[in-house]
């Protein structure tokens, strides 16, 4: 059975959603208030605060709040356990890969004899 990570669950979960992916990558441009997040969205506040919630939950954002305006920035290093995982099993499927080639080259040349 495979590794059970519940972090790593977190962030497929938070970046699942097209809206949080849509954030993320607004931010990676450096980090904004959460008006300037929630305009583009087309979503009510509430909604776009609970977005922020399930992004902060899984660590890709951190939030900071001056006087009335809470800001959000991008955690980059919080997708390294993403990419990873995403690493292992790209080398996983290769190898299987790799071996079903390596089968069906030496079953066709056996099949030609």
């Amino acid at each position: 059975m495979a590794k059970h990570d519940p972090d790593l669950s977190l962030l497929f979960h938070a970046l699942a959603d097209e809206t949080r992916r849509s954030i993320l990558s607004r931010l990676a441009e450096g980090p904004a208030p959460v008006s300037k997040l929630a305009g583009p969205t087309g979503l009510r506040l509430p909604t776009v605060m609970r977005h922020l919630s399930v992004l902060e939950a899984a660590g890709l954002i951190a939030t900071t709040k001056d006087g009335r305006i809470r800001t959000c920035a991008i955690v980059p290093e919080a997708l390294s356990p993403v990419r990873t995982w995403l690493d292992e099993q790209r080398a996983i499927w290769e190898a299987r890969l790799d071996r079903l080639d390596t089968y069906v080259t030496k079953a066709t040349k056996e099949r030609a004899k």
